[in-house]
């Protein structure tokens, strides 16, 4: 059993760093619904932590629980050690925790940079007087956080297409833009929201490439949903499984994938 506290080698020999969350029994209901069952995991600094399980599992409402957005009836949520009162969405993207949206939420008139620009409100530190006239403080302010967000968008090689308006944009490029917005924030923990779904095979390799940077050059901890089983089982250092609510699975990718429990609620067959 590995130690909260102390870091780990994985089995590929990637360091990552002692628990930097926990999900401790948690139970989501909605009216008689459960849609978490007394589940508990942890996440660790610097890893990337995989979330699957067939469509109603209750992924996405984990995910919800972790950035704000639901709030469970039984359990507690730890960060950094310590147990994260009721917060509302915004208050836990100030904790550094950002996150994608299953479905795309870009501002489709705007251009890329000044979406990407959304991810920097929580640096924005002037008031609404000083950002009207844009001086001093402001000012600078301002061309600080363009820059940040100009650095993100030459970080997923969308250079071509900064002042383009996302409305214009196929599919693959509206998902890497919103990686980009989330990344503008400077998160310390990034929850993805299935990155690759309704991608084909070139931009689901590009995207992959894009989640192994994030957390290599940055030192993101990342909390991935996804379907893709390849792209789980090449990502993730460890992976937790939800079957109707309920965890059935935690553990490295070899383990999950030769966990009968798991073959027979999900993989339907061991994967090579």
């Amino acid at each position: 059993m590995l130690d909260a506290a102390e870091g780990h080698v994985t089995a590929d020999g990637r360091q990552i760093g002692p628990v930097v969350m926990e999900m401790r029994n948690i139970t989501l209901r909605f009216g008689g619904v459960e849609a978490i069952k007394n589940i508990s995991f942890d996440v660790r600094e610097g890893e990337i932590r995989a979330i699957i399980g067939p469509n109603g599992a209750g992924k996405s409402s984990m995910l919800n629980v972790i950035s704000g957005f639901y709030h469970p009836q039984e359990g507690e949520v730890l960060y950094r050690g310590a147990k994260r009162p009721s917060m509302k969405p915004f208050q836990v993207a100030r904790q550094g925790i950002a996150r994608t949206f299953q479905n795309i939420a870009l501002f489709e008139g705007m251009s890329v940079l000044d979406n990407v620009m959304t991810g920097r409100l929580n640096h924005m530190k002037t008031g609404l007087f000083g950002q009207a006239f844009w001086w001093g403080r402001a000012e600078a302010e301002e061309v600080a956080n363009r820059q940040k967000a100009e650095e993100i968008i030459d970080f997923l090689e969308i250079q071509a297409i900064r002042k383009t308006p996302v409305g214009r944009l196929p599919y693959g490029l509206k998902k890497r833009v919103e990686l980009a917005r989330a990344l503008a924030a400077e998160p310390q923990i990034l929850l993805l929201d299935e990155p690759m779904a309704g991608m084909n095979v070139e931009e689901k390799e590009d995207m992959s490439r894009f989640i192994l940077d994030v957390n290599d050059e940055f030192g993101t901890t990342i909390v991935l949903i996804e379907h893709d089983m390849g792209v789980v089982m090449d990502l993730s250092d460890r992976v937790v499984v939800m079957d109707y609510g309920k965890k059935i699975g935690d553990g490295t990718p070899d383990e999950v994938r030769n966990n009968q429990e798991v073959i027979d609620a999900y993989l339907g067959v061991a994967h090579d």
